[in-house]
Order: C-alpha cells, then structure tokens, then sequence
C-alpha cells in the first residue's frame, strides 16, 4: 500500500520561504500569501462537488489550496500555473510526491482557455491595471466571455472571469480577493459579470481587524461560485477573525439551504452599480432624512499628480541648490502631514517655508531659462521623462491644470474624512482631494464647511469607503461625489446665522492654538436634530 504525504495544516512553508526571499522579490511578483485556516475553508467549499476531479490552482505559489485539497481527498488531479520560477522549483519539491499534481511555468491568463474544470480555488496576484499589459487579456476575456471590460480592471478580477469561464457543468470555484471591488467604480462591470452569470452564491467580508493578505495592505472578501443553477440568491456574510470562519463552515454543508435569512439577496434584486457594502453593512445615512448627492454641492477631483515627486517639489533650500527663480515655483502642499488643523492659512504657509518644508512645485513655463533647462536635463538624464504619467505629457514637465480649491479632503484616514479649508489659496498634490464648489453652493462655503467638520457628516461619508488593513480608509473623488449629505437648503436663516456663529468661533480657537471642539459639537447638534428621523 502506498502511503500518501500528509501536510501540516499551517503556514511553516510560507513562513520558511518567506524568511529567504526578499520582499522586494515578493511584491515583484505579488506573493502574498494565504492563511491556512482560509485556504482549508475554500478548499471545503470544492470539496462539496460530489463530481470534483480536476482541480485548477492558476496562482499556485507554494500550493496551500492544493494541500488543504490533498490532506481530504488524495485522488484528485490538479493542474497549477505559475510564473516565478523561483517559487515554482520549491513547490514541485513540496508536490514531488504527488504525481497528479501537475505544475506549470505558465502565466494563466495567456494559456488553458479551452479547459473545464470541476473546481478552480485562487488568491490571484494583486496588480493595479498599469502594472501588466492588460490589452491582449482583456481582449480575449471579450471575445470568450462577450462582456466587455476596461482597462482599468485589475488582473486579480480578471482571474476570477476566466474562472468563472471555465467551471464545469457543476463546478464550484472559491477565490480569496481585495473586498476593494465591491466598492470601487472599476468593480462595477466585475459585479454585472457575477450577476449574469448567476454563478456567485456566498460573498465572506472579512472584517478588517487583522490583515488576512500576509503583510499586503489591504483587506479580503472570499468568493464561493457554483455553476450548478442550484440557488437563485447571494448570501453576504461578515467574519471579525479567522477563529469565525466555522460558521461559514456551516453555510457551506448545508447549500443549496440557507441557515437564516439575513443578508441574502436575490440577483435580480443585486445592483452593480451600488456599492456593495449596503448588503452587509447597515448604512449610517439611513438615520436621516433630506439627504442629497453631495455632487449638487460641488466637485471632487484628485490633486496634483506629478508623476515624480521627488523630482517635481521643491524647498528654499533646493530652489538655491538649483538656482530656480520664484516665479518658475508653484506653491503647493505635497504632504497631508503639512497640514496640522482644519484651517490652512498663509501663516502656515509661512513656516513650512521657514521649515524648509517641500511646498513648490516646479512650474517650467519658460524653458528657455537657463537654469530651468539645466534642471530639464538632468530629468532626462534620471529618465523622470519616462515614468508613466511624465511619458504621457507635452512636454513631459508640464504641470496638471489644477487650480487652487477652496477646500481639501483627505485621501487615507483612520478616523473618518479630515476636510481642510484652504484659506491661503495654494495647489496641492494628491494627498489631498480638492473640493471645488459650484455657483448656486460658492457663497455658502463657510455653511458647507462646518457641516463637512461634524461627526454626522463623516458618518453619512463611511458608507462610501473603502476599508484597507489595520483599520485604514480610502475614499476616491467618486467616493465622495456620489455620497449622499444633508440637504443644507433646508437649514432656515436663523439656524444658519446660529450655525456661522458656532463656526467663526471655533476657527479663532484653532488659530490661536487653542481648539474647542465643542463649538462643532453644537453644530452637530443643531442637524441631529433637525434631519434625524
């Protein structure tokens, strides 16, 4: 009788490798590695196939999926793609064992489109749509899938539509991926795919207080898919901790049934278009009423992109290293720690110039200053001109047409939006968004600013985030010009001279030094209560 290994059921051979490879290898390659109480509970989900043969790992790295399959079912036959050669050597060692363990140096979304299998189980490498070249994949997706995509899909999506493609009749696939589609506008023509294809049956959200994807700085949903026509809905479910994961266990034995009713939606009621969270989170806008799209205020862009940071800004002290004159110098704020309160003024200007702070951005209008052009060349000679955004300009130093906006918000938060006034009128970078109102919302700026510094206004915001590891926030431009906010034309005169007078007194506290927050507390009060219902 022949013995069949055994593997442990943790992560010691991710941890081993891990110690000898560098990161800068890893993240080369997106290796971010599985837990192995994950992978086991993806690896059930496939194992419920009672027809499961074929297996397909496209992102094999060092197998975990496949050795979570092999310790419950040693017959099965898998096939694995993977593009690192280094990490492929090592799993074929694991594997050597095992001859229906097939491995291949392959990229996956290039190769095997005409197979079918009983189960395909993935944690797809995690790059944003300009690290790969994503024309070809995304054109042979449209022709096999006749859904048509964008270029600004990432390649982990893009793995679980070919996947899904490729389920046998039956089939189950379980993929472990950012939760950062659900959420996203990219994520919106991945979320059409799924309803079409009435494929996808359970949606986990793991609930961000750890980081499942290793040291990747993001947050994880795991996928269960079934082409098997069995279920008609989507059930959404919320683990806090890996120690969670037996109820999913549960769900998973008794499909097609469900064990409760809650958060499970049909997909003709599923719409792509919305961010997903609204089924598995309770939104805090629901409390109020006379909400409006805070696109009727105004707009959010991003901020300045340059491209090259380091090469773009400028102190005093690196204007006098170059020799660049004033007026080829556009006043800027380039780091969110510049900027210390909710009011930004030119006295603040000031000391970060003292400081010697980075607050300039190179503004080459006239290339024909010597110093100017000194500085042009030793951009090309650093090939500044050729990094993606700078290859795309003419000339490659130009600045974005970005004027200054009378208010910032901020890109990554911990503790909800953080708005910013910006009363000295400077341009800023992308850590910051820029706010610009429209006409009819302009002479009502102050109004608008002291609702955006109140608690219920970042309540109303949070259902438009998006949620990364350790607790870190995201919002995009689109974040927060499609969330909904209290309708301020609701607000009478009288509440709103009681609201500017809050107002005006809490900004003479910040700027001297000396912060009450209860000034804005009373402004919170006032819309508690005149919109909660």
């Amino acid at each position: 009788m022949t013995t069949v290994k055994t593997y442990t059921a943790s992560n010691d051979i991710e941890s081993e490798y891990s110690k000898f490879t560098s990161i800068e290898h890893r993240k080369k390659y997106a290796q971010f590695f599985t837990p192995f109480a994950i992978a086991d509970l993806m690896a059930k989900w496939l194992l419920g196939n009672d027809q499961l043969r074929d297996v397909l790992e496209p992102a094999f790295g060092l197998g975990v999926f496949s050795r979570a399959l092999l310790n419950q079912r040693e017959d099965l036959n898998i096939k694995g793609f993977e593009i690192d050669t280094n990490i492929l050597e090592k799993s074929k060692n694991i594997f050597e064992d095992h001859e229906n363990v097939n491995l291949q140096h392959s990229d996956y979304m290039y190769n095997d489109w005409d197979n079918k299998y009983d189960g395909i189980i993935c944690n797809p490498p995690y790059f944003k749509f300009h690290d790969y070249d994503n024309k070809n994949i995304l054109k042979e997706i449209e022709e096999r899938t006749s859904f048509k995509l964008n270029g600004f899909t990432n390649l982990y999506t893009l793995f679980l539509l070919k996947s899904i493609y490729q389920l046998n009749k039956g089939g189950r696939a379980a993929y472990i991926i950012p939760s950062e589609f659900l959420n996203s506008d990219y994520g919106t023509l991945v979320k059409s795919y799924l309803i079409k294809s009435k494929t996808l049956r359970h949606i986990i959200v793991v609930n961000f207080e750890e980081n499942v994807f290793d040291d990747a700085l993001t947050t994880a949903s795991i996928l269960l898919c079934a082409n098997d026509n069995k279920s008609e809905a989507v059930q959404f479910s919320n683990v806090t901790s890996l120690s969670d994961l037996h109820k999913i266990e549960g769900l998973i034995e008794n499909y097609p049934n469900h064990l409760s009713a809650t958060q499970i939606v049909n997909f003709e009621n599923l719409n792509a278009d919305i961010k997903w969270r609204a089924y598995y989170q309770e939104q805090n806008s629901i409390k109020f009423k006379h909400l409006v799209s805070f696109a009727s205020y105004g707009k959010v862009v991003r901020g300045i992109a340059t491209g090259s940071n380091e090469y773009f800004t400028f102190s005093l002290s690196k204007a006098q290293q170059y020799k660049i004159d004033a007026k080829y110098l556009l006043p800027c704020i380039c780091k969110a720690a510049d900027v210390k309160s909710p009011f930004f003024t030119k006295d603040n200007f000031q000391e970060l110039k003292t400081n010697d702070k980075s607050v300039f951005l190179l503004n080459a209008k006239n290339p024909s200053d010597e110093n100017i052009k000194r500085y042009i060349e030793i951009g090309v000679e650093h090939e500044v001109n050729k990094k993606f955004l700078t290859a795309c300009r003419n000339p490659w130093y130009s600045l974005e047409n970005r004027p200054p906006s009378p208010i910032w918000v901020s890109v990554f938060n911990r503790n909800g939006l953080r708005f910013i006034r910006n009363e000295a009128g400077l341009s800023n970078l992308t850590t910051f968004h820029c706010i610009y109102l429209n006409m009819f919302s302009s002479p009502k700026t102050d109004l608008l600013f002291a609702y955006l510094l109140t608690d219920v206004s970042r309540q109303i915001f949070e259902d438009n985030r998006r949620e990364y590891g350790n607790g870190l926030q995201k919002f995009e431009p689109n974040d927060i010009n499609k969330a909904k906010m209290l309708d301020l034309e609701q607000v009478d005169l009288d509440t709103e001279k009681r609201i500017l007078e809050y107002y005006n007194s809490y900004r003479q506290t910040v700027l001297n030094k000396t912060p009450d927050e209860s000034f804005i507390s009373q402004i919170n009060d006032i819309f508690i209560e005149q919109f909660t219902l």
